[in-house]
């Protein structure tokens, strides 16, 4: 291992050790939307509900979902109200039935 990455290296260490993982405190007040299930009790799957949610918060929480395709389900609700079941994702412009099959998990419309 050469200097320089010692260096980053231990940068990292110190960086990560006065830091330390994020606690509640400092949680982003758009995550109230989210919450988190135990499936089977071994792994945490987070949830989202499509109508509340900004479109940072869905494109961070649904898989194959980027900025562009959050913003259109954010706009489509803008425009045509809340959703009713997670099938009518599937109306929204980019959002087909595999990527709502593939958060079925994940998705919540409360």
């Amino acid at each position: 291992m050469n200097v320089k990455n010692l260096k980053i290296f231990v940068f990292t260490v110190l960086c990560y050790c006065c830091i330390g993982p994020a606690s509640a405190a400092d949680s982003d007040p758009a995550d109230e939307v989210l919450t988190t299930e135990a499936s089977s009790g071994m792994t945490d799957t987070q949830t989202v509900n499509v109508n509340e949610a900004d479109a940072e918060t869905l494109a961070r929480i649904l898989k194959g979902v980027g900025m562009s395709k959050a913003q259109a389900i954010v706009q489509y609700r803008e425009e045509n109200g809340r959703f009713y079941s997670i099938e009518e994702l599937s109306a929204v412009r980019g959002i087909g039935m595999a990527t709502v099959t593939k958060n079925e998990d994940r998705i919540t419309v409360e």
